[in-house]
């Protein structure tokens, strides 16, 4: 599908509604579309997504400006007209081709009216592709703009509904403004939030990356980690019996297996088959990972760092540690530890760690892990946020099915 997303300016140009288009041009070439940028001002995201320049299309523009000063005095002058009509005609002949124009904000803000009523004129004699109308601001409602606004043409296309057209928001609070200034019924506008880009807000390694992919562990809530070597010693069939009970509570619980098999012992092999039948017989397999599997030696330091900063808690049911830094690496990374009480651990936890038998009942440490994720705001928000706001998970949700 031909995508073309417009506004003023896209980045370099600093600006919230700038920054939510890279995302979304992003996730749209990712899928497949084929997406280019329509602005005064910027530069192309890349050779799959170029910029289409229109300077008429600016909010800072000479002509633009002076025509504003006039309009802001409820002043209709030849000069808007002169404005509409030249952008009519460009935003015609640079859309030609496009089966989806994306809007934002432009038929929201009085940045640039004349933009607006050129999207206007070609929309009601059918000249354009399908447009969805994304809504960050509404001038209507905000004090800010009130000795701006007047009744009447042009500032009245702000308010109202052009018909045929998709409504998007950024928040139930713009919907509900939304739905009173239009008049139209809050089920026809789409709430679509923006979000965070986990890789680059994290700096994710790029082998972090290509692990995450493969393994599709941020749509899990809570991630479990376990950074050891697959060893007995390790303990790692508890950690898999109290994924499957916590599962019971937290459907979408995971758990991941950071190390290699241990180096120096052949029955190593044998145990991580034990864990595997076990994963199977558990009905683990999508959701207890083992990065051994997919990586045949010890990851970077950085590596197993990023697993720390996407992890939810630190699972550590070893028998037997020398001295047990994970549980330091968790406290850096400030995240709740859960771990074996054996005197190491408990040495480094003392009363900032829970601590459980490792021949507990699993059962009852799926109870203790439940009722952290529970009662913790903190792990609750984290855990939404990276369910509910990665653009990933937005784009998926929300976005691709809007499209079709």
């Amino acid at each position: 599908m031909n995508i073309a997303i417009l506004h003023y300016s896209v980045p370099p140009i600093v600006g919230g509604v700038e920054s939510v288009i890279v995302h979304h041009a992003r996730q749209m070439s990712a899928d497949g579309h084929s997406v280019r940028l329509i602005a005064a001002r910027g530069e192309a995201l890349s050779d799959a997504i170029p910029l289409t320049l229109l300077p008429l299309a600016d909010s800072r523009h000479v002509r633009v400006t002076k025509m504003k000063d006039q309009l802001d005095r409820g002043e209709v002058t030849k000069d808007f007209e002169l404005l509409r009509d030249e952008l009519t005609e460009q935003l015609e002949s640079t859309l030609a081709g496009v089966d989806v124009l994306i809007a934002h904000n432009i038929c929201s803000l009085n940045k640039n009216l004349a933009l607006t009523a050129a999207l206007y004129e070609l929309h009601s004699r059918q000249k354009l592709p399908r447009l969805i109308l994304w809504h960050h601001d509404l001038a209507w409602t905000t004090p800010r703009y009130a000795d701006e606004m007047h009744n009447g043409y042009p500032w009245d296309l702000l308010r109202t509904d052009w018909g045929e057209t998709t409504h998007v928001v950024v928040s139930h609070l713009r919907r509900r403004e939304l739905a009173l200034l239009m008049n139209i019924s809050p089920a026809e506008i789409h709430v679509i939030p923006n979000g965070v880009d986990a890789v680059r807000f994290y700096k994710l390694e790029a082998q972090t990356q290509s692990l995450l992919e493969k393994i599709n562990i941020l749509d899990a809530a809570p991630i479990l980690l376990l950074p050891v070597r697959v060893t007995p010693r390790k303990n790692i069939e508890l950690a898999l019996h109290t994924l499957a009970e916590l599962r019971k509570q937290f459907p979408n619980a995971a758990l991941v297996v950071t190390g290699p098999l241990g180096p120096h012992n052949a029955n190593n092999h044998k145990y991580f088959e034990v864990l595997s039948n076990l994963r199977a017989q558990l009905g683990l397999q999508h959701s207890a990972h083992f990065l051994a599997e997919l990586v045949d030696s010890f990851l970077p330091d950085e590596v197993i760092a990023d697993f720390f900063r996407i992890a939810d808690a630190l699972f550590f049911p070893s028998r037997e540690e020398g001295f047990g830094i994970p549980l330091i690496e968790a406290a850096y990374s400030h995240i709740p530890a859960f771990c074996a009480d054996i005197p190491p651990l408990r040495e480094l936890g003392l009363e900032d760690a829970a601590f459980f038998s490792p021949d507990e009942d699993p059962a009852k440490i799926a109870d203790m892990l439940a009722e952290y994720f529970t009662s913790s705001s903190t792990a609750r928000l984290a855990m939404r946020a990276r369910a509910s706001f990665r653009w990933e998970a937005i784009y998926r949700r929300h976005i691709a099915p809007l499209l079709v």
